[in-house]
């Protein structure tokens, strides 16, 4: 698997496999950061978030949406659907089924040819 392509390209298409394994890999990298946080003492205040957890999770914010951009694509729908996420709760039910649980276009389409193909 291409993980610079997985996480830093905004084109082409991924199956729900890879989606998964990306989505995988940021909460792994987010429970080390949150980790590191705890042994190195940078917590923000008497939150629990650290300097360590604040910078991954902006940074995560961008590979997050690379990763959603691409998984529309597959479904053939533009990028710009991420923006389904800022409606509370009906936004991420909405993410979560269509990214997470329906399959992708079987043909080629708009975005590049079938990634299972």
């Amino acid at each position: 698997m291409n993980w610079k392509y997985l996480f830093t390209s905004w084109e082409g298409r991924i199956n729900r496999a890879k989606f998964w394994a990306g989505i995988g890999v940021l909460v792994v990298v987010a429970i080390v950061a949150r980790i590191l946080d705890s042994i190195f003492g940078t917590g923000i205040g008497e939150e629990s978030v650290g300097v360590i957890g604040l910078i991954v999770f902006i940074i995560s914010i961008y590979l997050g949406l690379a990763l959603y951009a691409k998984r529309w694509h597959d479904r053939g729908k533009s990028g710009w659907w991420s923006l389904i996420g800022l409606v509370p709760f009906i936004g991420a039910v909405w993410i979560l089924v269509e990214l997470g649980i329906l399959e992708g276009a079987r043909s080629p389409n708009q975005y590049g040819p079938d990634p299972l193909a």
